[in-house]
């Protein structure tokens, strides 16, 4: 129960509903008394009445009876009866209301308190931890936690109301048939504690099993082009059988237990009620009770057993809230090792510079930088070339203080990096990545996502795909811009997505430029284009061109060549090229495919 005291505060938060709550239960139970009691009442009125005897009562049902006929004492005894039950329906309504939708209101704060967390988390979480993993904590165990705060609270209250109300009334009138009529249902609620935690383990299996084959056949779907080509339809349909058959293996599993759960959960109800009439018959013939007393323990008995039946359920509903908010603190415990140092105005020019820097990645361990040094002026261009894994991303991450240094330190307008305003950092940073990620929205709202000021005009929005050189494919679109893209924009190819997203980076119009490898799937002539159009947009800004292409770098005022985590050669294309070494070859073998291709 320890894990469960975060959600203490929002209980606190909604205090009034859940005492209101309370109280309703408490009200609708009351009602939910009395009709036994008037029934009780009632028939031994009519058994009197059918004995010949005379009835003698000084209750209000005793005179209403000797005042009116049978049949309208029976139909006013009814109405009273139906009354009641509309004002425990009415309060039980409320109950609900205030309780449930307590749980729903703190279900909404802890999802927004968890997915605003991980909004600050750190780029190495989301490296150690996996997408289902991160979707599970703020669904499915949100949803468990969800079922105590709601029906777990309620279905509790209810118990121990009823209990306090109904068990001394059936003590009172006979002690040797309530311990009897009584003696089943905590048997029943310890079958339905282990029956429950089995059933929910079960269907745990199915969800899960569900969840792959999902899963296949989301991959199924999204690769239907490499599945086809490689001839592998026999395969994955034989995957997804297998599947499908442990997923009916296991449904069938959960549909036995329920089999024999539920017909021995109506045995010992019925138990119960065989013991009230066999004991309370006893007690009849020997004087201790009367008839309406056993039709009264009868109800008496009905409304106790679905509590009790409950508090099977709701144990294992607390033990899976339980575990779900352990996993839930446990992510909400994770500080963020990028944090924001201040949130003072910073008006940033665009001057970097990285000093003796070395770094680590935290979660691999494996050291990506090695006592790096370099300097680039506001409004120059800086260009950084190697072979993949020489570190050149390492540099573009903490330049975006993805992460922080593990030696040296980074100035950005002769301030530390770490404390300069991060919110205001990344702003005035235009960043296209080489992995080019677009949202399930239209053209024009991919683009319009990088601008800082609400919704860009159209001009705005067509000046940057101009400057991409996209423009011409998109007006090609029988929508254009309003043409709405697929899953991660697969309705677009390698280099268009690239394009949109290179006129996303540079419609914010920032004071930095970071191109990380992002003209790769585009051909030499639209590079040539692209390039010759960003000359425009790079003016006056800083900006920083990551490349393994000799032909995207070749104009910047600085080139870096990078590898193992170390700068080997610097200087401007043309002294590269005189220097003869591993930019030379870079550029001679580059060279030399061009002609080939051509």
């Amino acid at each position: 129960m320890k894990a469960l005291k975060h959600l203490n505060k929002y209980l606190l938060k909604y205090k009034f509903r859940l005492l209101l709550g309370v109280l309703f239960v408490v009200i609708s139970n009351i009602f939910g008394l009395y009709p036994a009691q008037i029934i009780r009442e009632t028939f031994n009125l009519v058994e009197s009445k059918l004995s010949g005897k005379v009835i003698e009562s000084s209750s209000f049902f005793g005179d209403l009876f000797n005042e009116l006929s049978f049949g309208k004492a029976i139909l006013a005894f009814g109405g009273v009866v139906f009354a009641l039950a509309i004002a425990k329906g009415i309060f039980t309504f409320f109950m609900r209301q205030t309780i449930i939708i307590m749980s729903r209101l703190i279900e909404f704060d802890l999802k927004n308190e968890i997915f605003n967390h991980f909004q600050h988390l750190d780029t190495s979480f989301y490296k150690e931890n996996n997408t289902g993993d991160i979707m599970n904590r703020i669904s499915e165990d949100v949803s468990k936690v969800r079922m105590y705060l709601g029906p777990g609270i309620m279905y509790t209250a209810n118990l121990i109301t009823l209990f306090a109300l109904v068990i001394p009334v059936m003590f009172s009138i006979n002690v040797k048939l309530t311990l009897y009529s009584l003696t089943p249902l905590p048997i029943l609620s310890i079958i339905i504690y282990f029956v429950s935690n089995r059933i929910n383990k079960q269907s745990e299996q199915v969800q899960a099993k569900l969840s792959d084959i999902t899963t296949l056949s989301q991959e199924t779907y999204s690769g239907i082009r490499i599945l086809k080509s490689f001839v592998k339809e026999a395969l994955f349909i034989s995957k997804l059988n297998n599947e499908n058959e442990a997923y009916r293996d296991n449904s069938m599993n959960l549909v036995r237990t329920n089999a024999v759960f539920f017909p021995v959960m109506m045995l010992l109800i019925g138990l119960s009620t065989i013991f009230t009439i066999y004991i309370g018959g006893l007690e009849y013939i020997n004087g201790n009770i009367t008839l309406g007393n056993i039709l009264e323990f009868v109800f008496y008995i009905n409304m106790l057993t679905w509590p009790v039946t409950a508090i099977g359920w709701v144990t294992s509903i607390i033990q899976r809230a339980a575990a779900s908010q352990k996993r839930i603190n446990e992510f909400l415990s994770t500080p963020s090792k990028i944090k924001n140092p201040s949130n003072e105005h910073f008006d940033l020019k665009g001057n970097i510079k990285f000093k003796e820097v070395s770094f680590t990645y935290p979660e691999s361990g494996i050291t990506a930088l090695k006592n790096i040094s370099f300097e680039i002026k506001q409004g120059e261009t800086l260009a950084i070339v190697g072979k993949t894994g020489s570190g050149k991303s390492s540099i573009i991450n903490l330049i975006l203080r993805n992460y922080d240094v593990s030696e040296g330190e980074i100035l950005i307008d002769n301030h530390n990096l770490k404390d300069v305003n991060l919110n205001q950092l990344r702003e005035n940073i235009g960043f296209v990545p080489q992995e080019v990620f677009l949202f399930s929205d239209t053209i024009e709202n991919n683009i319009a996502f990088g601008y800082k000021n609400g919704l860009p005009d159209e001009s705005v929005i067509k000046k940057a795909a101009k400057n991409a050189a996209i423009y011409s494919s998109i007006i090609e679109f029988p929508q254009q811009f309003k043409t709405r893209l697929g899953e991660r924009g697969v309705t677009l190819s390698g280099g268009q997505k690239q394009r949109i997203s290179i006129a996303r980076a540079i419609i914010k119009e920032p004071k930095i430029l970071i191109f990380d490898d992002c003209l790769s799937a585009v051909d030499t002539e639209t590079e040539d284009m692209i390039l010759n159009n960003l000359k425009e947009v790079m003016r006056n800004k800083t900006s920083l061109i990551v490349s393994h292409r000799v032909s995207s770098v070749k104009n910047a005022d600085k080139i870096l060549v990078i590898d193992n985590g170390q700068i080997i050669e610097s200087g401007t294309h043309q002294s590269l090229i005189e220097l003869g070494k591993t930019y030379f070859k870079m550029y001679e073998q580059q060279l030399l495919e061009l002609n080939e291709e051509k």
